[in-house]
């Protein structure tokens, strides 16, 4: 079955999960698990170039994760940094541009640095943006929209009456992106673990079994096969859909 480009997600979501029990699976140590993940990470950037899709966010490093063994978060932040430095000339080829989202309070200064000259140099492409979530959790992201937003209200510069939708989208790390159209969570896990939870409200969820180290180019397509096929209502019945088509 061939894609129906016409029904291809704007913006894909991905929760890499499994790389430690890959690892183990392999008999390393967890570590050379995330490592092994980098290709992943290729592969699902050059799917969404091939079929056009705008945006792809990857949860990369949650607040939570904080509380795994230090050499393993070390490990993480490291390779984070140094695929910055390796991919930034593909980014730049393939019109891959790069942004970041999270709490950046935790992050050591040379990591921000990296990320913000990625950013920059990048700041022009227009092929896709790829978001990288670190030190992320949806609960602080909303927490600190309505921070935001109180200190507008306090300010003057906006009113109560005023508040919507729009008002709080455009006060998340995520603002200017458009909303997740499908969420895909590797490693057979079924839990949203605390990611986009605003931006996935209307998203279409897929739980694969594959370990994130193995999730392929061939895995991701099938994939967005599989949500091309699927009716996305809104709330309407589907013979409003249809009625809405002719």
């Amino acid at each position: 079955m061939d894609i129906e480009k016409d029904k291809l997600p704007k913006h894909v979501a991905i929760i890499m999960d499994g790389n430690g029990r890959w690892a183990k699976k392999q008999g390393f140590a967890r570590v050379f698990g995330h490592k092994s993940g980098v290709r992943s990470v290729r592969d699902s950037i050059k799917v969404c170039l091939e079929n056009r899709i705008s945006c792809l966010t990857l949860y990369a490093f949650s607040e939570e994760n904080w509380a795994r063994p230090k050499m393993e978060v070390s490990t993480i932040m490291n390779l984070m940094v140094s695929s910055m430095k390796d991919e930034l000339s593909s980014f730049l080829k393939n019109g891959v541009r790069f942004r970041y989202i999270g709490d950046d309070t935790r992050l050591s200064d040379s990591m921000k640095e990296e990320f913000d000259y990625c950013v920059e140099q990048t700041a022009h492409c227009q092929n896709m943006t790829l978001v990288i979530a670190v030190n992320y959790s949806a609960q602080t992201e909303i927490v600190s929209a309505a921070r935001k937003i109180a200190s507008d209200v306090a300010e003057g510069k906006l009113k109560v009456e005023e508040i919507n939708k729009s008002t709080i989208e455009n006060h998340l790390y995520t603002a200017g992106l458009p909303p997740v159209d499908l969420l895909i969570r590797t490693s057979g896990e079924q839990r949203i673990s605390n990611f986009l939870l605003w931006q996935i409200a209307y998203s279409e969820l897929y739980f694969s079994p594959v370990l994130w180290p193995d999730f392929s180019e061939k895995i991701f397509t099938d994939i967005l096969k599989d949500f091309t096929s699927r009716e996305r209502r809104y709330g309407k019945t589907s013979e409003q859909l249809e009625q809405q088509n002719k």
